[in-house]
């Protein structure tokens, strides 16, 4: 019989769309040399395959920056954004390059933790939301792309040579199970993707509805739906 951890490890072979929607609700614990933070993921973001998806990294094949999109699934992506932020990635389907952006997450464990490295000031529900608060309370750094993610509990006898752990965990009860998802589960356009990317053609952000730590959506500069002449 199939257990929760066993779909949700399932799920990281196909497409990150369909991974996108399991993982809110779920519990993410990234440990370091510092400590560890807990977080409920709230609100993800899907890209799609190589040739397939305009706004993602891998639209136009393999690179050093975005090699660990194409290696085995279940493992992190991270890159830097802007020059300043540090943003985590869960790959999936990686023979076509996809992954998930985390986006926010409610702090369950390690507040303190989170709390200092956001520059001391606890700003309530909304301390990790968006992609770069949510990287920077989980302790994220660059030279952690690539490392392997853990589903299930914990393994306390990781590497001794890795800068962090990642672990994932399934909600005790699913959001994507029976009636509830509809209704438990928003979705739309990406935020700041820039042109077809970032339109109504890729409703690929899913959010848990209501969610007070749920980032603000900005629409990226060109976006236009590929249906659109753009007059």
């Amino acid at each position: 019989m199939r257990t929760a951890v066993n779909r949700l490890q399932e799920l990281f072979e196909g497409h990150a769309t369909v991974l996108a929607r399991a993982l809110l609700g779920c519990e993410l614990t990234v440990t370091t040399a510092r400590g560890a933070v807990t977080v409920r993921l709230t609100e993800v973001e899907a890209y799609g395959d190589q040739g397939e998806d305009p706004g993602s990294h891998a639209y136009r094949g393999k690179t050093l920056r975005n090699a660990t999109m194409f290696g085995p699934p279940r493992h992190v992506y991270i890159y830097r954004s802007y020059g300043i932020h540090f943003c985590l990635n869960l790959v999936s389907h990686a023979a076509g390059g996809g992954g998930v952006l985390l986006r926010a997450g409610e702090v369950l464990a390690g507040r303190d933790l989170a709390v200092e490295r956001r520059g001391g000031k606890d700003t309530g529900k909304k301390l990790l939301s968006g992609p770069g608060r949510l990287g920077q309370g989980l302790g994220v750094l660059l030279p952690m792309d690539g490392t392997p993610l853990q589903i299930g509990d914990q393994d306390s006898a990781g590497s001794d040579e890795a800068l962090a752990s990642f672990c994932l965990r399934p909600p005790e009860e699913s959001l994507m199970s029976g009636d509830a998802a509809s209704s438990s589960i928003s979705s739309g356009p990406r935020v700041g993707v820039y042109g077809v990317g970032g339109s109504s053609d890729y409703p690929w952000r899913f959010w848990i509805t209501g969610d007070p730590t749920v980032s603000q959506y900005r629409p990226g500069k060109g976006v236009i739906s590929a249906g659109s002449s753009g007059q």
